[in-house]
């Protein structure tokens, strides 16, 4: 998750720097501070992690397989 936040923590330690947004497969770096449109965002173990296109084309039936029968 990025965190763009400036102000000091609690304990009144500096601020964490934001993280940049990359894929979560290729290590490509998106562009700017939000995840192009084309990206895929995917929950896993409470982790959230972002797709590039490319990655997402390639893996596109691993991410079906996914999911629920509803969907469907």
């Amino acid at each position: 998750m990025v965190d763009n936040s400036t102000e000091r923590r609690d304990d009144g330690s500096a601020p964490r720097q934001p993280v940049p947004l990359a894929c979560a497969t290729c290590g490509t770096p998106a562009q700017g501070d939000a995840p192009p449109a084309t990206w895929v965002c995917s929950v896993e173990g409470g982790d959230v992690r972002y797709l590039c296109e490319r990655c997402a084309r390639e893996n596109i039936r691993s991410i079906e397989g996914r999911l629920d029968t509803a969907w469907w």
